[in-house]
C-alpha cells in the first residue's frame, strides 16, 4: 500500500496534536493571548520567513525536474514579493517597525528549526526538504481550520488576532496547503518502508521544533 502524507501525521499523532492544539494557538483563538507574546512571535516569524525563502532557493537547486524548479521559484517569489511585505505591514500594525525587524537577533527556537530544515535539505534530496518544511506549510492551514472548528474561538473585532486566523484560512493558503499535500502524496507513494522511516523521523523532528517555536512565543524566550 503506497504511503501518503497522512501516514506521517499518524505516526507522530501525539506531537502533531501538541503542535496544532498548542496553548499559544488556543489562546490566540480565544483572544486571551498576551499581546507581548504575539509581538514576540511576530518578530521571530519574520526571521523565520527569511530562512524559509532560503529553503525555497535550496529547493530550486535540488529540483530534478522543470516542474519542481518552477514550484520552488513560485514559492520563493511568493515569500519575497508577497508574504514578507504583508508581514512587515502586519508588524507595523502591532507597533513593530521595519528597522526593528532588520536588527532582531534570532531566538534559539528560530535558529533550531530553520537551520534544521536547511541542514536536512542540504544533506538530503528535495523530498527530505519538503517533509521538513511540511509541518509549517501544512500545519498552519490545519491550525486555522482547527480554530474555526472550536466553539471557544472568537472571530471578528473582539479578537485582536482575527487577521492572523483569516490569513491561514484564506483560499490562497488553503489551496497552497492542498497542493503541497498532493505533491508529497505523489512522491511518498514510491518510497520503500525504510525510506519512509527516514522521512518519518524528519517529520517528527520538525514537528517537535514547531512546538518549540510556539513555546518560544508563549514564554517570550530568546
Amino acid at each position: 500500500m503506497p504511503y501518503r502524507f497522512e501516514d506521517l501525521k499518524k505516526n507522530c499523532q501525539t506531537e502533531w496534536r501538541a503542535y496544532i492544539e498548542h496553548s499559544f494557538v488556543q489562546q490566540l483563538g480565544d483572544a486571551s493571548l498576551a499581546p507581548e507574546a504575539f509581538q514576540h512571535y511576530l518578530k521571530q516569524d519574520y526571521l523565520f520567513l527569511i530562512q524559509f525563502a532560503r529553503a525555497f532557493a535550496l529547493a530550486a537547486y535540488k529540483s530534478p525536474t522543470l516542474s519542481d524548479l518552477r514550484q520552488a521559484k513560485e514559492g520563493l517569489q511568493a515569500i519575497m514579493d508577497v508574504e514578507l511585505d504583508l508581514h512587515i505591514s502586519y508588524c507595523k500594525e502591532w507597533g513593530i517597525s521595519e528597522e526593528e525587524l532588520a536588527n532582531l537577533p534570532e531566538a534559539r527556537a528560530t535558529l533550531a528549526y530553520t537551520r534544521y530544515v536547511l541542514d536536512t535539505g542540504n544533506r538530503g534530496d528535495l523530498l527530505d526538504l519538503h517533509v521538513a518544511l511540511s509541518p509549517c506549510m501544512v500545519g498552519y492551514g490545519e491550525i486555522a481550520n482547527w480554530l474555526n472548528s472550536r466553539r471557544e474561538t472568537v472571530r471578528g473585532k473582539n479578537n485582536p488576532y482575527d487577521a492572523w486566523i483569516a490569513m491561514y484560512e484564506s483560499d490562497e493558503f488553503q489551496d497552497a496547503m492542498r497542493a503541497e499535500i498532493l505533491w508529497l502524496d505523489e512522491r511518498l507513494a514510491d518510497v520503500s518502508p525504510s525510506r519512509f522511516d527516514q522521512l518519518n523521523r524528519i517529520f517528527s523532528d520538525a514537528t517537535r521544533l514547531e512546538i518549540d517555536f510556539w513555546e518560544m512565543g508563549l514564554k517570550q524566550s530568546d
